[in-house]
């Protein structure tokens, strides 16, 4: 089909007045999405057609609406682009960069205005892909603004494109203020660009009811005034009411101050230690000089959301238990706001509500730490593209620690700090590898909510779970090590399941005596000296390590073969009995397959170019 033969219009030439312009466009969407609602087979919940949205850039001119078909296997999307002025991109990338980019364009050479399912080379140049697999479904004038629906498969098998998948998508948009006479005239770098995290394909998981004895409890920030900075973490104590007794968390939802949806980016509440009988209150950003040593022992995840989520639910039979005897009264409430802008002046109240009863339901839910131990002894070599750490929590762990009729993961919190690009825990059980709990390959460390699981993993006694990160370093010097420290690195997913249980910590690390084998043996084929005196820490050890290829390689291999130390924990964060230093790695004899993406049936063959969009210039 040729090009020319194919045309969305919109606003006509003259416009009808506004009344008359949002009843028509009303009727055409009425239309439409009945049209809509059919094509995805039921996929749609009833209330709305595209539930989930994000702003995408700062100022609100583009906001982004979608749906996911797992029938048809695509996602339809609903761009709405206040002010149009010559056109806008859209697309996704690996990591939000606009150098090879997967893109949809809209622009107009003056005289006319073209859609397009475009890409990016590594210098940003643009190009049109010879296959089209964005369609355009309507481009429609609204009050608002332009809103263009169209819609693209998970998996197209096309080089240039994208692949939809589980996890973390990285958005990236620019908007185009002038005409330009191609689509290969179009300069990137002159064009304001941003990008956004999300994930797109939301599990379907049926919402459960909430008790009709249901509460809510708003934990928000106080009127902070958002820094005039691109990022900034705000830390805020609370504590909930004295002698509040023990209820069950259901489900929570976000509260976000109206105006500032584009610099909320995420938002978590934790629970403080109760060890200690008080907390001091703090407001204030999280790396602040000010803030109390006391308030890194407010680590216990209560609830958290990032952008595009929804609110979430715990199953019918569990709640989180929050309150009571043994229980802290104290809250951190952690505020991620984005601010690429540095737009001064902006206060916020945002938080999260959370919805609690006092009739406890069958189970309580639990939070399990796996992955590696928070220990300098993993690290990981500077100048890396892709390096990975792998933690367990081993079948003798599981053996001892779990009920004899297992346990059951519904939602998953993934962490590292800044150097994480991909994260993955798998359950392996007699040796092979059964099914992904939950996996993210473009992971960021700015991007951290619990989700959902599409399914519910069942963990039984004997099983093993396996964690591993994958971290880039290349503009590091040094080697990252294992610890608390921003600087430093983490590999954790934080499994939320029922019934709780007394296992609350499941991680490992490289035995350390193995590890100073390895730097003996690195002194003996280098000529520079690595620090193997006894009053050396592991960090200063690491940092005299010269970085070539044989003790980068030797190191993969130890974390690969050597023996570990298991950190299988009560949450009292004593370990349970047993012998846990020098143990095997677990041996996985079938590990699984990665999935081959599924590309659609074509029928129709690909326009041979773009497609010619009628841009009318009256009111609607």
């Amino acid at each position: 089909m040729q090009a020319t033969s194919r045309r969305c219009r919109w606003a006509s030439i003259p416009g009808p007045n506004m009344r008359e312009a949002a009843s028509m466009y009303g009727t055409a969407v009425a239309v439409f999405l009945v049209i809509l609602v059919a094509a995805l087979q039921g996929s749609v919940p009833p209330e709305s057609p595209f539930p989930y949205h994000i702003p995408l850039d700062p100022e609100g001119t583009l906001e982004l609406s979608w749906n996911v078909s797992y029938v048809q296997e695509d996602v339809h999307f609903q761009l709405l682009v206040r002010g149009l002025k010559a056109g806008v991109l859209f697309g996704m990338s690996d990591r939000g960069e606009l150098e090879n980019a997967d893109l949809v364009v809209l622009w107009t050479d003056g005289g006319r205005s073209y859609f397009a399912d475009a890409w990016s080379d590594q210098k940003g140049r643009i190009h049109l892909d010879n296959q089209q697999d964005y369609q355009l479904l309507q481009a429609q004038g609204t009050p608002d603004g332009l809103v263009l629906l169209f819609k693209r498969p998970f998996a197209t098998c096309d080089p240039k494109d994208y692949l939809i998948e589980d996890g973390t998508v990285h958005l990236v948009y620019g908007i185009l203020e002038e005409p330009f006479q191609s689509l290969e005239a179009i300069n990137i770098s002159s064009l304001h660009t941003g990008l956004q995290r999300v994930q797109l394909l939301k599990p379907e998981v049926p919402t459960p009811a909430v008790p009709a004895d249901t509460r809510t409890m708003e934990i928000r920030a106080p009127d902070v005034l958002i820094p005039s900075e691109e990022t900034t973490y705000w830390c805020y104590i609370t504590e909930l009411p004295q002698g509040f007794p023990r209820h069950h968390i259901v489900m929570y939802e976000p509260i976000v101050t109206e105006g500032n949806e584009a610099l909320v980016h995420h938002m978590e509440v934790f629970q403080c230690a109760a060890t200690f009988e008080s907390f001091p209150h703090f407001s204030g950003p999280c790396d602040s000089k000010m803030k109390p040593q006391r308030l890194s022992y407010c680590r216990h995840v209560l609830a958290a959301w990032a952008l595009g989520a929804k609110a979430f639910y715990y199953p019918e039979e569990a709640g989180l238990a929050f309150g009571g005897p043994g229980s802290s009264r104290y809250l951190r409430l952690e505020v991620h706001y984005h601010n690429p802008l540095k737009i001064p002046g902006r206060r916020d109240s945002s938080g999260i509500r959370l919805y609690y009863t006092a009739t406890l339901r069958r189970f309580d839910a639990g939070i399990m730490e796996l992955g590696l131990v928070y220990t300098p002894v993993m690290a990981i070599p500077p100048k890396e593209t892709a390096f990975v750490l792998t933690g367990y929590c081993t079948d003798k762990c599981t053996q001892l620690a779990l009920p004899s009729s297992g346990v059951h993961i519904f939602a998953s919190q993934l962490h590292t700090h800044l150097t994480g690009r991909k994260v993955v825990t798998v359950l392996a059980r007699d040796g092979r590898e059964t099914e992904i709990v939950n996996r993210d390959n473009h992971y960021s460390p700015h991007f951290q909510e619990i989700r959902m699981l599409k399914k519910v993993v069942s963990v039984h006694q004997g099983d093993v779970l396996i964690t591993s990160c994958t971290y880039n370093t290349e503009d590091r010097k040094l080697a990252t090590v294992g610890g608390f420290g921003i600087l430093e690195e983490m590999c954790v997913n934080y499994v939320h399941y029922y019934p709780q249980t007394q296992l609350e910590l499941c991680k490992s690390a490289v035995d350390p005596g193995f590890l100073q084998k390895y730097f003996h043996l690195v002194n003996r084929f280098n000529s520079e000296d690595v620090c193997t005196c006894p009053q050396a820490t592991v960090p200063q050890q690491f940092a005299s390590v010269p970085w070539n290829s044989f003790s980068r390689d030797v190191l993969r291999a130890l974390y690969a073969f050597a023996p570990i130390s298991m950190h299988c924990n009560r949450s009292s964060a004593v370990r349970f009995q047993g012998e846990w230093d020098l143990q095997p790695l677990p041996e996985i004899v079938s590990p699984l397959e990665e999935p081959t993406p599924h590309c659609p049936t074509r029928g129709a063959q690909s326009p041979a170019g773009p497609t010619v969009v009628n841009i009318g210039r009256g009111r609607a």
